[in-house]
């Protein structure tokens, strides 16, 4: 028995779950909040002084919304692992996002640049809390022409919660998959 064929239409992956639900490997810290703020220079008190951030009007010290995905990326060595593996033919590329990109590669697609990010914050992290990430392909463009190529644009949209279930933010990460001007021109 066979599966279903698969697609050609890379409008049809709209709405599909990217993949499993991601938890972050470590709670929220203040150690790593810590280096995060000083890598960016950022001296807003509430996010290293508990009177601060009660000044504030917050519990105790938050984490900058900015290192929102900062809690639940892998790590270099495990993104090489990865890259390995793919690269071997030893992982299965399984999930529909990467299902998605495959097809687009294989559309010619194979460039590819981020065109935006939009984040909205329900609250703030707090030390102690455990981030859970699941992403859906919000959507996928028709063919669009623009001046690094033609290609269409692919909407993620990432759901950020706590331990508890509870939300703490969404983003919304679009990308642009595209044939580079160049390769139009020569094929």
């Amino acid at each position: 028995m066979t599966g279903p064929a698969p697609t050609t239409d890379p409008e049809s992956f709209t709405g599909q779950i990217s993949g499993p639900a991601v938890e972050g490997p470590d709670p929220v810290n203040v150690p790593m909040i810590r280096h995060w703020v000083e890598a960016m220079g950022d001296d807003n008190p509430v996010y290293l002084d508990d009177e601060a951030a009660r000044q504030a009007g917050f519990d105790g010290v938050i984490a900058p919304p900015t290192m929102l995905q900062a809690w639940v990326m892998r790590g270099h060595r495990a993104t090489q692992e990865l890259e390995a593996a793919r690269a071997a033919g030893t992982t299965t590329d399984d999930t529909p996002q990467d299902e998605l990109m495959n097809l687009l590669d294989a559309l010619g697609y194979t460039s590819v640049v981020a065109t935006n990010c939009e984040q909205h914050y329900v609250r703030p992290l707090v030390p102690g809390d455990r981030v859970v990430v699941t992403s859906t392909i919000e959507s996928v463009s028709p063919e669009k022409t623009t001046g690094l190529g033609t290609g269409r644009f692919v909407t993620n949209r990432m759901d950020f919660t706590d331990g508890h279930g509870q939300p703490v933010a969404t983003m919304r990460f679009r990308i642009l998959k595209f044939r580079p001007r160049a390769e139009q021109t020569t094929a």
